[in-house]
């Protein structure tokens, strides 16, 4: 699973007679990636289309359009059927022809449409101010303008302007009508006063009846044109649901037939023969070469020219060992496809590798790892049986209930990630928040604790040296597997400068820092953890390392960096990043300790907090039972403090807050589990791992043929 299938590149030659039977063969078989021709061999050129390729092309162009006009869904259609030519030929342009004819008259209907709803958005402010439209216009002798405006700014103009004798104000809404008798040879009175008042005019719509009736008129209009759009679209549907399954198949089945036309021009032909190539997996290439034989027999030879495994200088070669020789015998110099090779429980992953690259086929797969790390990081950091089924749930629904691959993808993650989350929720005995899996499963007493209770602070740097741990695992993977490709591709010393030079450093620096040397300058949790006592996590009677496996710590951390510096002396200056990029995985604990605390603080304001004893020896309690008062007992011991009374244990309103509280809250923590711990899980995946052996970017694998849904072969 950590290397791509194999392919090899299969080469087909023989007579052009016979070009059309090899693509059929391949074509059906499914499993060949064409290469192009690159135009290197002289005399050949690359083929040309088949002869019904434009012909095609145009169908397949109607088809289409028409599938967008009709709005087909292929999903909604689950079924197949034989389409034959005759029957495009016949039923195609029929159905083009209405279509076409329906969807013009509805496009001129939404055009008339649109023309009546701008006419009405003109006439409705004139439906308050209640004057006919034929008297707003038309006068010889008075001056009239119709607009949105100040009423009192539009009559301080008036009586401030020369040459107006009387003077008119209708208002309706935000609509004034303003009339105005002018003195005599004077012209355009009204609209020099109105420059400087606030009044915008609007057009008065062309109609000789009251706004009222003008706007029933139109409404009137409206309704009709709307009822003939909804015939068409009626009329629309029904040809949907007529021909749906005939597009689908009709669709397909052009597919197929310009796909195959238009093999030719990848080949590199002469007038008389043909050669085409492509990558096939190295296991499907007897099936393939089987097939075309028992085809075509003599007729044509086929060859496998390249088998994509590779030794340390990157030349590609045969099985056998035998290198290709350079100089054109392949008709292409296109690099493998990459076909990643994950059962069904690791594929899920695929689509976080991918988010940032296709594997190359020459490194390795992360996809197995991730598979591994992902929910495992993810799981330690939320911990919580109840948030853990949650998410377990949302993943099965993607699952189930997506065809996308994508969604799926996600959902399989999801499901992953849940799970991992409920066993840790188990281990630490919390559901919600809540310690009942403790009491219920471990007898109060589960086999881990996050560490915000004070009795079990001495938790908190044993999460920290637990994620270093993790880091130096999880990059020890990386650096190994980058290893072994700088050996592959450019031998042993660039492996050595390269990788080993940072395994070395980064493992020294840690076991230096793990060993008794030094030991008062550094944490003291570092030997407590895994030691034996009160402040040890993991009681292991390990106390650190020796003075001397410390100072040998040392040495190997010195020969990384004098290897490091033998291959670049520049990343010297980077050499501290194996302290650095460990450090990176304490995030892991951070979120852990975050996430406890917000489902700590949400529980909190609901159940109410009692503590009993005192200091270090402080031990919390949610009071989901009854309320407990100071002096009281819980289990044996005696309440010390009330942090918190609780809203469950107020009144009605209180209870009701409280619950809005609780649930919100917790849909908060299962939200910020997603952006957090997801996201600081990937972020350690894609930056401080995939950094270490990956650079992605591998071609896609896209085989020649077409796995048919809707159309069947006669």
């Amino acid at each position: 699973m950590l290397r791509p299938k194999r392919m090899s590149k299969l080469s087909v030659a023989g007579s052009k007679q016979v070009m059309g039977s090899v693509i059929e063969v391949v074509h059906d078989a499914n499993v060949l990636d064409v290469s192009e021709y690159d135009g290197s061999w002289e005399g050949f050129e690359p083929g040309d289309p088949g002869a019904d390729a434009e012909q095609a092309s145009e169908k397949l162009v109607t088809v289409r359009s028409l599938k967008s006009m009709l709005g087909v869904d292929a999903e909604s259609v689950d079924a197949s059927r034989t389409v034959s030519e005759a029957e495009i030929e016949q039923e195609l342009p029929e159905l083009r022809d209405r279509v076409n004819d329906l969807d013009d008259e509805r496009d001129d209907l939404r055009d008339e449409l649109r023309g009546i709803e701008e006419r009405l958005d003109a006439a409705r402010p004139f439906v308050d101010l209640g004057i006919d439209l034929n008297l707003l216009s038309g006068y010889d002798s008075l001056e009239v303008a119709v607009g949105r405006g100040d009423e009192d700014s539009v009559e301080r103009e008036l009586l401030d302007a020369e040459g107006v004798r009387q003077y008119e104000i209708f208002s309706g809404g935000d609509v004034l009508a303003v009339f105005v008798y002018p003195s005599e040879h004077a012209e355009g009175v009204l609209d020099d006063a109105l420059v400087a008042a606030a009044f915008t005019s609007i057009d008065v719509p062309d109609a000789e009846v009251a706004p009222e009736s003008y706007v029933r008129e139109l409404e009137s209009e409206k309704q009709g044109i709307e009822s003939e759009i909804d015939e068409i679209e009626s009329e629309l549907d029904e040809l949907r649901g007529e021909h749906a399954e005939f597009l689908l198949a009709a669709e397909e089945h052009l597919s197929i037939q310009v796909q195959k036309a238009e093999a030719p021009l990848s080949f590199a032909t002469t007038a008389n023969t043909f050669v085409a190539e492509g990558w096939v997996p190295t296991e499907e290439y007897e099936s393939v070469n089987a097939a075309l034989k028992d085809e075509l027999g003599d007729r044509i030879e086929v060859e496998e020219v390249e088998r994509a495994a590779f030794k340390s200088d990157g030349e590609a070669v045969h099985e056998h060992g035998e290198a290709v020789a350079d100089g054109g015998t392949t008709i292409g110099t296109d690099e493998p496809p990459v076909v990643q090779d994950n059962n069904g429980l690791v594929q899920p992953f695929e689509v976080l590798v991918e988010a940032i690259g296709r594997p190359n086929y020459d490194e390795f797969d992360p996809t197995a790892l991730l598979f591994l790390t992902f929910p495992l990081f993810f799981g330690f950091m939320i911990g919580d049986v109840g948030y853990g089924l949650v998410y377990t749930a949302i993943g099965g629904f993607l699952y189930t209930q997506y065809d996308s691959p994508g969604f799926k993808s996600m959902g399989g993650v999801t499901i992953a990630a849940g799970l991992a989350t409920i066993v840790f929720g188990f281990l630490y005995g919390e559901i919600f928040g809540l310690h009942t899996v403790s009491e219920v499963v471990w007898g109060g007493h589960a086999p881990l604790h996050k560490g915000l209770i004070p009795e079990y602070s001495y938790w908190v740097p044993g999460w920290i040296l637990i994620s270093a741990m993790a880091a130096l695992v999880h990059l020890n993977i990386g650096y190994v597997l980058g290893f072994f490709e700088e050996l592959q591709f450019h031998g042993i010393r660039a492996a050595v400068v390269e990788k080993l030079s940072w395994i070395f450093a980064m493992n020294g620096l840690w076991i230096f820092i793990a060993s008794k040397w030094f030991q008062n300058s550094k944490p003291e949790f570092i030997f407590t953890v895994f030691n034996s006592g009160e402040k040890a996590a993991f009681a292991l009677g390990f106390s650190g390392f020796p003075v001397i496996v410390g100072q040998a710590g040392i040495g190997l951390f010195l020969l990384g960096a004098l290897l490091l510096g033998l291959g670049a002396p520049a990343e010297l200056v980077e050499i501290f990043d194996a302290l650095v990029n460990v450090l990176s995985y304490a995030r892991l604990a951070a979120v852990l300790l975050a996430k406890a605390g917000m489902a700590f603080a949400v529980n909190l304001f609901f159940f109410g907090v009692a503590v009993t004893g005192e200091g270090e020896h402080a031990s919390w309690h949610f009071m989901t039972g009854h309320a407990y008062e100071v002096g009281d007992m819980y289990h044996g011991h005696e309440v010390t403090e009330i942090m918190f009374g609780g809203l469950m244990h107020g009144g009605v309103a209180s209870l009701i807050g409280g619950i809005l509280v609780l649930v919100l809250g917790h849909v908060l923590v299962l939200a910020l589990g997603v952006t957090s711990a997801g996201l600081q899980a990937v972020r350690l995946e894609y930056y401080e791992f995939f950094s270490k052996f990956f650079d992605g970017g591998g071609r896609e694998y896209e085989p020649f043929g077409h796995e048919r849904q809707f159309s069947r072969q006669d």
